[in-house]
């Protein structure tokens, strides 16, 4: 027979699952924000728009954009890990603020994957490698020649130390075997300015800054460092095609909510953000900044972080990267 007290419980386990799901179907009731942890007019920001007004439609409440930029992205990450789980406070991240600052951070007070319920992923654009045009270089295999026979004189500018831009630098330089001197910038723009200057020879930087001076033949592209070439580069051979199979970076962007979160929530954005994905107005959108749609479901998010993960923590360590 049951008890008093067990019948209680019980009951008030019924109440709490009624009221969650109540809660997942009547979400979203109030306006949300989506925090991206980089200032306004890159790339994870313009994206984020994008999936903000989309999502906005779909789900009838209105997300809005809050920029909370600053300490390699660790800012924003950390205040969205320390969000209320209840769906109203999003993050759109990608591997600076995900997998390379709690590398590089002494204290980033958050875990990249006990943190967070992963959303989705959400886009994937390429990195290339670009020269200036008055160089001699046509392809990857003429450069590498030249710097092995030139050591130590060609150098790259980045987005800063620890970027992902200087950290496919240094992938680059250990697959090739070669020596090149980084130079870094205080961001992207910078480096790809003197590069058009020539006063850095290369860079290695995110296909939506680059491909309208590639278009105007102010930057050569070499390589796309995706595993294949991309649509707005047909002409531009893959790493993989230069010799270089493993030299796979691309730039990526997922979309987290706080741990914690009503797992009927977090499947109920999913849901939305992959429908959006699919839709041919999103996927236009996202393409004119160099992006291709990814969608599926929450856990690839956690699995492009550990494989991330795998991937820059032998070159993090061996630069000895630290970062107060």
């Amino acid at each position: 027979m049951i008890g008093r007290r067990s019948l209680l419980l019980a009951l008030a386990g019924l109440g709490l699952i009624a009221a969650t799901r109540v809660q997942a179907q009547s979400y979203p009731s109030r306006p949300g924000r989506i925090i991206v942890p980089t200032v306004a007019g890159g790339t994870v920001d313009v994206i984020t728009r994008l999936i903000a007004n989309d999502l906005s439609s779909r789900l009838g409440a209105s997300f809005i954009v809050d920029n909370r930029s600053g300490a390699g992205n660790t800012l924003g990450t950390r205040e969205a890990a320390r969000a209320d789980p209840d769906g109203t406070t999003l993050l759109m991240s990608s591997a600076s603020g995900q997998v390379i600052s709690p590398l590089v951070y002494k204290a980033v007070d958050y875990d990249p994957i006990k943190s967070f319920a992963p959303v989705g992923l959400v886009a994937e654009g390429s990195i290339i490698l670009v020269v200036n045009p008055s160089l001699p270089f046509r392809s990857v295999a003429e450069l590498v020649a030249h710097a092995k026979a030139h050591p130590g004189t060609l150098n790259y500018g980045s987005a800063g130390t620890g970027t992902v831009p200087h950290l496919t630098g240094e992938l680059f330089k250990s697959a090739a075997a070669i020596d090149l001197v980084h130079v870094p910038y205080r961001g992207g723009a910078l480096s790809i300015a003197d590069v058009i200057a020539g006063n850095v020879q290369m860079t290695f930087e995110a296909s939506s800054p680059l491909l309208p001076h590639i278009r105007d033949g102010r930057l050569r592209a070499l390589a796309v460092m995706s595993k294949a070439r991309i649509p707005d580069l047909p002409d531009a051979p893959s790493a993989a095609e230069s010799g270089y199979p493993d030299l796979v970076v691309t730039t990526w962007t997922g979309l987290f909510a706080p741990a914690g979160t009503d797992p009927a929530i977090v499947a109920k954005l999913n849901g939305a953000l992959n429908e959006g994905l699919r839709s041919p107005a999103l996927r236009s959108a996202l393409a004119k900044v160099g992006n291709l749609p990814l969608d599926g479901a929450p856990d690839a998010v956690t699995q492009m972080i550990v494989t991330e993960s795998r991937k820059w923590t032998p070159i993090v360590r061996a630069l000895n990267l630290k970062a107060d």
